[in-house]
């Protein structure tokens, strides 16, 4: 079974440069392109990993990921973080919210694949 991976993100381009990624590696694609409803689907499917961008309209990341560790159903789901402005700090600020990775935009396409397989036991 191919896993599937919930990428939260705003940014439409983003959005189509991980799917197309991610989805040319055998993956299954969820998107959600806003907080709260990517809370909602994170609770509904509950995939194998979740990409989360940290500037969101609605409810930032770093609330997401707070979130997620909180339910029973998303707790034990992998969260990795990406962001396009990271300054420092801004890493330890996603993993102390509840990431489990973080990398930052722009994404280099072979580091985002090994970050997404090292999440994913592969």
């Amino acid at each position: 079974m191919n896993s599937t991976i919930l990428v939260i993100e705003d940014n439409e381009q983003n959005m189509y440069m991980m799917t197309f990624m991610l989805k040319k590696h055998g993956y299954q694609v969820l998107q959600a392109r806003d907080g709260k409803s990517g809370i909602e689907l994170a609770r509904r499917e509950q995939p194998d990993l979740i990409l989360l961008d940290m500037q969101l309209p609605v409810v930032d990341g770093y609330e997401v990921a707070r979130r997620l560790r909180t339910l029973p159903e998303t707790r034990n789901i992998p969260i990795v973080g990406v962001s396009s402005y990271a300054m420092v700090g801004d890493q330890e600020k996603a993993l102390t919210a509840g990431c489990d990775g973080y990398f930052e935009k722009p994404i280099d396409p072979v580091r985002f694949m090994q970050e997404i397989e090292k999440h994913l036991g592969g």
